[in-house]
């Protein structure tokens, strides 16, 4: 039994992606204390820039007349592929990089749809297995809010994750990250406490429910 995380943020201190997946990742551990945890950090290890373009190009291409480049990224689209089929329960933390998704995320999911077990169209080799998304925010674009709608990331990656490649999808969510260091966020410290503090209880639960899909 194992489980694959994925960090996406620039960060490796005080990040708050990481903070809340650490939890969700300790109650599976907790179950699980013998099992491996496989983690990728493309936040700080990216994906190579033009690892997806070439992998693309590489399916129109017979397989023995592929460059070394092609070849390469080939590998690496389904070495990334195998990470995901391998493991029996998923752990994404993703935060919202200027109201988008993070271009590491971005980079890694094209790369991933590159593998024929996991493009878009076939049923992927992922089907049914558990996973946890978790994202944060440091404002709010909530309903109501002045900018409501402005976060374009949470909505796609629901879309892949749980529709492309049919992942039993939960969702941690956390804002307001910003309100100890943004001035203009100020009024909203409470708030932000109150959010982390639910969130926070959001990934116990959601790490419980993940550990809790596997039978040792």
């Amino acid at each position: 039994m194992s489980l694959f995380r994925l960090d996406a943020s620039i960060r490796v201190e005080g990040s708050h992606s990481r903070e809340i997946a650490d939890i969700v990742e300790q109650e599976w551990r907790t179950t699980h204390p013998q099992s491996p945890v496989v983690t990728r950090h493309i936040g700080i290890d990216p994906i190579p820039a033009t690892a997806w373009s070439t992998a693309v190009n590489a399916t129109y291409v017979p397989e023995g007349d592929r460059s070394p480049e092609q070849r390469e990224a080939v590998d690496l689209a389904a070495a990334a592929a195998d990470q995901l089929i391998d493991a029996d329960a998923l752990l994404l933390a993703v935060p919202l990089y200027n109201f988008g998704v993070s271009q590491h995320f971005k980079a890694w999911v094209d790369l991933v749809i590159c593998d024929p077990r996991m493009t878009a169209g076939v049923e992927p080799a992922t089907a049914g297995k558990q996973a946890v998304l978790v994202t944060v925010r440091g404002g709010s674009y909530a309903q109501g809010t002045p900018r409501e709608g402005w976060d374009h990331a949470t909505a796609w990656m629901r879309r892949v994750l749980a529709d492309v490649w049919k992942l039993e999808l939960k969702v941690v969510e956390l804002e307001f990250t910003l309100a100890d260091v943004n001035p203009a966020l100020k009024p909203f410290k409470e708030l932000a406490k109150q959010i982390r503090a639910a969130a926070k209880q959001t990934a116990h639960e959601h790490g419980r429910g993940l550990a809790g899909t596997l039978r040792v």
